[in-house]
């Protein structure tokens, strides 16, 4: 996770990715009461030179043959490991251990898991949680995956890959709530932008050019789409520049018209035109030693090009209504929604700006391809949301980090934002489930075109849409009628809930897939 905030010196940590299930191998089954944070991100030196913490494991389980099968599965992981078989060592062990995951069975010979987990929540809220139940217990689960648990799985295990993709997406879960609390007590301290955070490869290309190029006084060209979050790189070059303790101004050209950016660029002198009623200073005299940020700069009008261009040349400019010309030191970075080279092709955008522009290009990837990022941002966001309506929203339940991480988010970052906004004003408390995402950020799939749609996906997006889709025909089918629709598919119907809860279809709700027309009814 990168984690980059504004200080009197920028502060940069990019924590290890290694962190849910990894290589090396490391597995016990005592109860050592060693505290163990678990993973954090690494927020000083001396934490990365320890490098990453190994995720700590409690397995709760009497059954010797389920508890040999998660040792057979863990034990070449990077993963510590501790079991218990009772809920009396369940209960010291989680006392003395800070655990990234807890997995327990439903029945124990001394009490029942359901009601251990519900007093290790107690303990600690955000404690991350999944349940072993067997035949006729999925309904109990169900029940307390609505009260915080984060899954549940059925006996006997049919597929191990499924069981272990469950465990990553849970250990990424319980990394997320550890890093946005580590995040929360580094935003607390300081003050200021900007906060960037990040697990994907692309971010960390995209931040590796911006730390080459801040130092460097010369002119950035920051494109991306909408909401992608331009102004925030923009105002991280600043911080990490030899310009940081100067001014940092910014303007959005395609919200103003010719005229008010001008007068805002320039300055004016009184009198030069009407409703001048007083000497101002435009922002190329007040980011002196500074930086000016051009948001939008391709609807920047024609004259106001030639004006610019002269200003980068000239190196000095003239406020409206006068005749003096005043030097000005700033650097240049702008930003746009559109390439420009093809805004020049098209004759809208002048050639001879565009090379003094585009001297450092940065391109800010979308969120559909940084996908790792969704999850942690969405933590991110509700726990500010949380904080600032004094609310309780979550935890994320499964089918609903299945839509936000499966969702396009034409809107990218300040969509997803937004979308977690409204989660948490719709639910003052208790888990966030599938209805408690904004639909608008699952726009509808194209019906006419369904298998072209998903040749244009990721293999992870394409399964998704091919189990999204295959589940809700044969609900169809079996007109809502689960047991059939279990037979149908030759999937057992404890196990047929599961498989139809990780295409994100809840039972009594609209399907998740817009566009499929379908609903699945509780039989």
């Amino acid at each position: 996770m990168s984690i980059i905030a504004k200080a009197p010196r920028p502060i940069i940590r990019v924590s290890s990715k290694t962190n849910a299930v990894g290589n090396s191998a490391h597995c016990g089954t005592g109860l050592d009461g060693e505290r163990t944070r678990g993973q954090r991100p690494l927020l000083d030196p001396a934490a990365a030179a320890r490098g990453p913490v190994k995720p700590k494991i409690l397995l709760v389980d009497d059954d010797p043959f389920t508890r040999r099968l998660f040792e057979g599965l863990l034990c070449d992981r990077d993963v510590d490991l501790a079991i218990a078989t009772t809920v009396h060592e369940a209960r010291n062990a989680f006392h003395l251990g800070d655990f990234n995951l807890v997995i327990l069975d439903q029945r124990l010979p001394d009490g029942n898991g359901l009601e251990l987990f519900a007093q290790m929540r107690e303990i600690r809220p955000r404690q991350t949680a999944l349940m072993v139940t067997g035949h006729g217990q999925v309904r109990d689960a169900m029940r307390a995956v609505r009260e915080g648990l984060f899954d549940y799985l059925t006996k006997p295990f049919e597929n191990l890959e499924e069981l272990e993709a469950v465990i990553t997406k849970a250990l990424e879960m319980d990394r997320a709530y550890r890093e946005i609390a580590d995040l929360r007590e580094i935003v607390t301290s300081i003050s200021g932008d900007p906060i960037i955070i990040s697990h994907s490869a692309a971010m960390e290309r995209l931040l590796v050019q911006l730390r080459q190029a801040a130092p460097l006084d010369t002119t950035v060209l920051i494109e991306g789409e909408s909401g992608t979050g331009k102004e925030v790189m923009a105002k991280l070059l600043h911080s990490l520049s030899a310009r940081a303790r100067g001014p940092f101004k910014a303007l959005n050209c395609g919200a103003l018209s010719e005229s008010l950016i001008e007068a805002a660029l320039f300055g004016y002198e009184k009198g030069a035109f009407t409703g001048a009623v007083k000497t101002t200073a435009g922002y190329f005299e007040e980011a002196h030693n500074g930086t000016i940020l051009l948001d939008e700069i391709a609807d920047m009008s024609p004259k106001l090009q030639v004006s610019l261009l002269r200003v980068l040349q000239e190196g000095s400019f003239v406020r409206l209504g006068s005749t003096v010309h005043r030097p000005s030191n700033f650097r240049l970075i702008c930003a746009t929604n559109r390439p420009l080279d093809a805004e020049v092709a098209a004759g809208r955008f002048r050639s001879d700006l565009y090379y003094r522009v585009n001297v450092v290009p940065l391109r800010v990837p979308p969120l559909r391809e940084r996908r790792e990022d969704i999850l942690p941002l969405a933590l991110f966001f509700l726990d500010h949301f949380n904080r600032k309506f004094s609310r309780e929203a979550g935890p994320l339940q499964p089918d609903a980090v299945a839509a936000l991480e499966g969702a396009r988010w034409p809107g990218n970052v300040r969509e997803l934002k937004h979308a977690v906004e409204r989660a948490v004003v719709i639910n003052a408390g208790g888990p966030i489930a599938f209805g408690g995402i904004d639909a608008a950020g699952c726009p509808p799939s194209s019906p006419a075109s369904p298998a072209r749609a998903a040749q244009t996906l990721q293999y992870r997006e394409a399964r998704l849409h091919f189990q999204r889709s295959y589940f809700s025909h044969l609900l169809h089918l079996a007109d809502s009628d689960v047991s059939e629709a279990a037979r149908l598919s030759g999937i057992a119907r404890q196990n047929f809930y599961r498989y139809l809860k990780r295409a994100g279809i809840v039972l009594g709700k609209p399907d998740v897939q817009r566009g499929a027309g379908n609903q699945a009814i509780e039989p």
